[in-house]
């Protein structure tokens, strides 16, 4: 049995998963992104029907590239070795995309975060993602889980 979403969507879908070591932080950072992203409207959604515009504006102030950046500069002692590597990989380097509504520096950072996110996303490890995100609303007294 399939450990985590991405173990048993590999197993539905007959894919045979890949070494993480071989994929670019950017590739990390794309479904980082999209992970973080479920997270926060799910933690938004389970806590009770609320008018769609509202969910979406709630999210999306949380989900954007400066605020992506405020919390990994607040978790950065929190994370191990090997994820402060991933941070800085994906900092690193060189999107192909331009940054909106965000400076440079924001969109490199999320894009570090994003890293992070996607490099536990596919080596299992929801617990952490959780544990990080939680800390990093905690630390930008985010009021999401009021």
């Amino acid at each position: 049995m399939a450990s985590g979403l991405n173990d048993y969507l590999n197993e539905q879908f007959n894919i045979e998963p890949k070494d993480i070591r071989t994929y670019s932080p950017l590739t990390l950072a794309y479904i980082g992104d999209a992970i973080f992203d479920v997270v926060i409207r799910s933690i938004l959604v389970n806590k009770g029907n609320t008018a769609v515009n509202k969910l979406h504006q709630r999210a999306s102030s949380i989900v954007k590239a400066p605020t992506q950046a405020k919390m990994a500069a607040a978790l950065m002692d929190s994370f191990t070795e090997e994820e402060a590597d991933w941070y800085r990989r994906g900092r690193n380097s060189k999107p192909h995309t331009k940054a909106k509504n965000a400076t440079t520096m924001d969109y490199l950072e999320a894009t570090g975060f994003e890293a992070v996110m996607g490099y536990l996303y596919l080596t299992g490890n929801m617990d952490r993602i959780c544990e990080l995100v939680r800390k990093g609303i905690e630390a930008l007294q985010l009021d999401i889980l009021d």
